[in-house]
């Protein structure tokens, strides 16, 4: 809300740049996830993390749109390989059986950071440090804990269970036993051309589905703040608060479902049902309510 306002970005600039974003992160993320597979996750983790939190700080410090352009495109270039990092790497740790429940722990690390960051950024909007405006600083620090969490990534985590000094020998052998008793009932794996996978049909529908329920996602979460500011005449305080409660209602569903899925078995539903809801609420959302006069302040009221 405030990058519309001190380096006068109109809304149409904010959401091309919103977009570059998903260009850069795009073209990298195929020879990401290659790389991944041949370098190890964990340091590929690491150093996407560092490039990440170096880019978001350095965002803070644009002035013009082609500056804001390029920023964006370049963070979206440094966080392709994370995604298929952790995916890699959560599979060198978790049984099929455990996996659903695990990168459900993992996703859930976003309704959690929204939530936290709610109060933070309503707080730094409000600062003014060194003569820059709180927008700058909010970008500038969120780049810290990335390259924080980079180093800390380095030291902590290993590639396979056998390799953990901090479990127990009796724990490393018994996940890394699991780990290879499945591997065992597998169908021995083979390597598939990149035009055989581009061809697959399950593929497709797969990426269709995904497509569908990230940009219902990405459209709420980007414009969230400016719908609810001028629905309902918020400041940015209390716009960044009210932003944090769909993540905390989130927060709980997402790790259900994970553990459901995973007692269960059941995986087609439990990904089918949650973005039908999605789809049905976001249509909601741009009907007129009934009876109501303020209908700005009616959208607000759960």
């Amino acid at each position: 809300m405030q990058m519309t306002g001190e380096p006068r970005f109109s809304d149409a600039a904010f959401g091309l740049g919103s977009g570059i974003f998903f260009i850069g992160y795009v073209l990298p993320g195929i020879p990401g996830a290659m790389i991944v597979e041949k370098w190890g996750a964990r340091r590929i983790m690491a150093v996407t993390m560092i490039a990440w939190g170096c880019v978001a700080s350095a965002s803070g410090l644009i002035h013009t749109e082609v500056q804001f352009y390029v920023m964006r495109f370049s963070l979206g270039v440094a966080e392709a390989a994370f995604l298929p990092g952790i995916l890699t790497y959560l599979g060198h740790w978790h049984r099929a059986a455990d996996r659903v429940k695990a990168v459900a722990m993992f996703m859930a690390a976003i309704p959690v950071s929204q939530v936290i960051a709610a109060p933070l950024s309503a707080a730094l909007m409000r600062v003014q440090w060194l003569n820059l405006a709180g927008w700058r600083w909010l970008l500038i620090l969120e780049g810290a804990p990335a390259v924080l969490c980079a180093f800390l990534a380095w030291i902590l985590l290993t590639d396979r269970p056998w390799q953990a000094a901090w479990l127990a020998p009796e724990e490393r052998e018994l996940l890394s036993e699991g780990l290879r008793l499945e591997s065992a009932r597998k169908q021995p794996a083979t390597q598939m051309p990149l035009l055989t996978v581009l061809r697959n049909r399950d593929i497709w529908l797969l990426c269709l589905a995904y497509f569908g329920g990230t940009t219902g996602n990405y459209g709420v979460n980007l414009w969230m703040p400016r719908m609810l500011q001028k629905l309902g005449g918020l400041s940015a305080r209390e716009t960044s608060l009210l932003v944090a409660i769909p993540a905390a209602i989130a927060l709980p569903a997402m790790l259900l479902s994970g553990w459901h899925s995973d007692r269960t078995g059941e995986r087609r539903w439990h990904t089918a049902s949650p973005r039908s809801a999605a789809g049905l609420a976001l249509a909601a959302v741009g009907l007129p309510v009934v009876g109501c006069k303020e209908h700005s302040r009616c959208l607000l009221i759960p």
